[in-house]
């Protein structure tokens, strides 16, 4: 009743403001320009500076006005907040007036991505604007639900209201489109559950909902939207299985839903000739279970298959082969098992291959050195057995991210790896049995970013050229038998400013000495440093303080001496600082106050004496963080003894 109230109040709106049309001259129809400022009065701010040229009552003299010659009523605004011919981001801060609503002859209303326009959609948009054909209220900070009379908007085309906070549900009224082509509602906070009555939208093209709080099934009704080339349901909280009226979907070619709670099968294609455009498929991080059907093979347009993180299993379908576009394949976290099928070596466009995290088996088939255009490969952590590295790897003349790890390989690193036809940039073989000494060749792998040999039984030192890296970004060596010093992986000049290395863990081996030459070099972009459990002897440096980009430093379970050093109250952007079990001692620094976003501190088992500087953070941490320490007093241990007493 109430919704019905509404729309005769604004027929009668309509009808009573209908007759100021004027004819074609500078000024505006009085409606048109009482809409459009107050639109102007309630913004506060416009960065661009295009509503300080709205001034008198030619309207449609204005910028990103458009007027009907005929009649000299306004047809069009655009205000973006991208200005694009001049690539200018611009912002108007203010509410969105409800009387926008007068402007009764609009057909597009852009205000897209103006960040600071905010407040809520007119109710009334739907029964005052009949001419609407595209909405652009995207990228904003609107709240309130989507007006339920948008659905009386007979000739809307295109209505994108994603990246706002908009919240509520999908209304039902969206399914009377008969002309709307996309609808974008994505990275907003809508709840409920997608109505039957999307399914009637047989002309909509695009259909993104992503990034919200939907729930419940997804619709057989989909099924119905013919059109459909793009749909993403993806980063909600749908459940159920997928409908098979999926296959119905003769024109789709892109199908996101992942991100949700899905389960049952993958019910597409039942057979050949279903969804033959289907090039981008994402069904990732659901609860999905059954096999990789056979008939996935029919699906010979698909480019990009992401299917990480459910519970299929089986063996991967010998079909894979018929998928000659298919260019990155991601099957990790899962429970596939067998081997992987010959008819892979098919694949000639393919860029990446990820089956990490699953049961598949030896023998890794000789097929797969045909993958000449492949650039990434990882089949970490199944139970294949290795023993050593496959030598036709070599031979593969596009790869360049080699992850092997947890593969069972055995005995040293293999020197084939540094004559690699393509220069190797990511480099995990960690959580495998290696023994040895890390090989000097690994310095002259000039474009290296990620080594990562943790977790073996790798002996001897640093090799000096590991000093030749110019792009090492990440050297996580950590669990190894490694001894001498850890001097060579931080005195280094890079020819990056402040260096390239941004994670460096070193923890449990055998290191002895090093500690001296922590930010002297020129490595000084380390956001995370783990030297813990090592056999470390020193003092900390001064240049430590020169890590102004550190996030986390744990040196814990060494044998570190002297005192705290007062620079560490440089390093402001700590979150994490452990620096348990050394031997350091004398009083906690007062400046350790200034550390604001320290969340985990640990102090114990050392020999520091005095008062916990008193306040935030040092008072928030429990009892535990400071323990150990005989000398120690105050604030959240015991209280200090007064002198003298």
């Amino acid at each position: 009743m109430a919704y019905q109230l509404l729309q005769i109040v604004a027929l009668l709106t309509v009808v009573t403001l209908g007759g100021a049309i004027r004819k074609a001259t500078g000024a505006c129809s009085s409606d048109d320009l009482e809409g459009l400022m107050g639109f102007k009065n309630g913004i506060q701010m416009d960065t661009s500076g295009r509503l300080a040229k709205w001034v008198g009552r030619s309207c449609c003299e204005w910028e990103g006005i458009v007027c009907d010659n005929a009649t000299t009523r306004v047809t069009q605004i655009h205000l973006p907040g991208l200005i694009e011919k001049d690539l200018f981001q611009t912002q108007m801060v203010g509410q969105l007036s409800p009387s926008i609503t007068l402007l009764t002859s609009l057909e597009i209303l852009d205000l897209g991505g103006l960040v600071g326009l905010s407040g809520t959609i007119p109710q009334t948009i739907g029964l005052q604007m009949p001419k609407l054909q595209k909405l652009y209220l995207y990228g904003n900070n609107f709240t309130g639900p989507v007006p339920e009379s948008i659905g009386d908007l007979p000739n809307l085309q295109e209505l994108a209201l994603h990246e706002n906070r908009i919240s509520g549900s999908i209304p039902s009224s969206l399914g009377s489109f008969r002309n709307l082509k996309r609808l974008m509602l994505y990275s907003n906070q809508i709840s409920g559950t997608i109505p039957l009555t999307l399914g009637n939208l047989t002309n909509l093209v695009e259909l993104d909902v992503h990034d919200n709080a939907l729930m419940g099934h997804i619709p057989n009704s989909i099924g119905q939207m013919q059109a459909l080339e793009k749909l993403d349901l993806s980063s909600n909280m749908l459940s159920g299985s997928i409908p098979s009226s999926l296959t119905n979907l003769t024109a789709i070619s892109v199908l996101y839903m992942d991100t949700n709670y899905l389960v049952g099968t993958i019910p597409f294609p039942s057979r050949s000739g279903e969804m033959p455009y289907l090039g981008f498929l994402r069904l990732h991080n659901n609860h999905l279970s059954g096999d990789i059907p056979p008939s996935f093979g029919y699906l010979v347009s698909l480019q990009r298959v992401l299917l990480s993180n459910n519970k299929l299993e089986g063996a991967l379908p010998s079909s894979l082969g018929n998928l000659h576009s298919l260019t990155q394949l991601y099957l990790s976290g899962n429970s596939l098992s067998g081997q992987i099928p010959k008819s892979i070596g098919r694949l000639s466009q393919l860029i990446m291959l990820n089956i990490s995290n699953n049961l598949i088996e030896w023998p890794l088939p000789q097929e797969m050195s045909s993958l000449q255009n492949l650039q990434a490969l990882d089949i970490s952590f199944n139970p294949l057995n290795l023993s050593s590295i496959p030598p036709w790897l070599t031979s593969l003349s596009s790869l360049s991210r080699i992850y092997l790890a947890g593969c069972g390989i055995k005995g040293q690193i293999p020197d084939f790896l540094q004559t690699t036809q393509s220069p190797i940039q990511e480099l995990d073989l960690s959580v495998n049995l290696l023994s040895g000494p890390i090989p000097s060749w690994i310095g002259s792998l000039s474009q290296l970013y990620l080594l990562n040999l943790s977790r073996n039984s790798l002996d001897s030192h640093i090799p000096d050229a590991l000093k030749n890296l110019p792009d090492l970004g990440v050297l996580d060596l950590h669990s190894n038998k490694l001894t001498g010093s850890i001097t060579g992986v931080f005195d280094t000049e890079q020819g990056n400013s402040g260096g390239s290395l941004t994670y460096i863990d070193l923890s449990d081996n055998n290191f002895s000495s090093g500690v001296e030459a922590i930010g002297v070099g020129g490595q000084l972009n380390i956001q995370y440093l783990n030297l813990s459990h090592n056999l470390l002897k020193g003092t900390l440096p001064s240049s430590l303080g020169r890590l102004n980009s550190i996030h986390s430093l744990d040196l814990s379970f060494n044998e570190l001496a002297s005192n705290l050093p007062e620079v560490l109250e440089k390093l402001t952007l700590l979150e994490r600082l452990k620096l348990q079990s050394n031997h350091f001692s004398g009083n906690i620094p007062s400046g350790f106050l200034k550390l604001r976003k320290l969340k985990e501190l640990d102090l114990s088992d050392n020999v520091l004496e005095g008062e916990i500087p008193e306040g935030k953070p040092l008072i928030d941490f429990p009892g535990s963080t400071y323990s150990g320490n005989k000398g120690l007093c105050g604030k959240p241990l015991s209280p200090c003894k007064l002198r003298g007493l």
